[in-house]
């Protein structure tokens, strides 16, 4: 990969918002393939990075999902619960201790050691986050709590256990359109379930 810093150039930086996240202004220089520079401006939001993992059985070919309510999918006319893989924001954890409270706090399961699959830049065209991917192996009997989320985040989660068929079938269907959900049942159609 090739270093590309000697191409760009920050101009200036101004804070349009900074309540829980951090939305800025970027003026920028760009030196385009011909070698002109070109000044453009570009929104960015930067929400911190985030991990997200697929809990899976493979005796049972079976995964753990998770519903909740997302208002800007629901802004942009989506009006059910979006069914997702557990995901959360680092917070300045380590990606692996964070996946692992995520899984605790949102599904109630215990696991082991994650296993990392790749990293991946989300929407890069407005937001900063990278996103690390995990799976990991899941016990039924390894359940020590209810999951549901953290009230005082707002979480009202619900956790169920589905096939892994019919998981992957409700992309086709539209009924899981959560990309980095859709991304780790594609990374298990090849890897764990195939």
């Amino acid at each position: 990969m090739a270093d590309i810093s000697d191409r760009v150039r920050i101009d200036s930086e101004e804070t349009l918002s900074k309540k829980k996240y951090w939305l800025r202004l970027v003026t920028f220089g760009w030196r385009r393939g011909d070698g002109q520079w070109q000044t453009l401006k570009r929104e960015v939001y930067d929400k911190g990075n985030g991990a997200v993992i697929l809990l899976h059985n493979t005796a049972r070919r079976s995964i753990v999902l998770i519903r909740q309510f997302r208002l800007p999918a629901y802004l942009n006319g989506y009006s059910e619960t979006l069914i997702e893989a557990p995901a959360g924001v680092l917070d300045g954890a380590a990606p692996e201790d964070r996946i692992r409270e995520e899984v605790s706090e949102e599904t109630g399961y215990a696991i082991g050691a994650p296993r990392h699959l790749f990293d991946a830049f989300m929407s890069p065209g407005a937001f900063t986050d990278k996103l690390h991917f995990f799976a990991a192996e899941y016990d039924p009997a390894a359940r020590p709590g209810a999951g549901g989320g953290l009230a005082e985040e707002g979480e009202d989660i619900e956790v169920f256990e589905i096939a892994f068929d019919d998981a992957y079938a409700m992309i086709a269907d539209g009924r899981i359109c959560d990309a980095k959900t859709i991304m780790l049942l594609q990374w298990a159609k090849g890897n764990v379930f195939g």
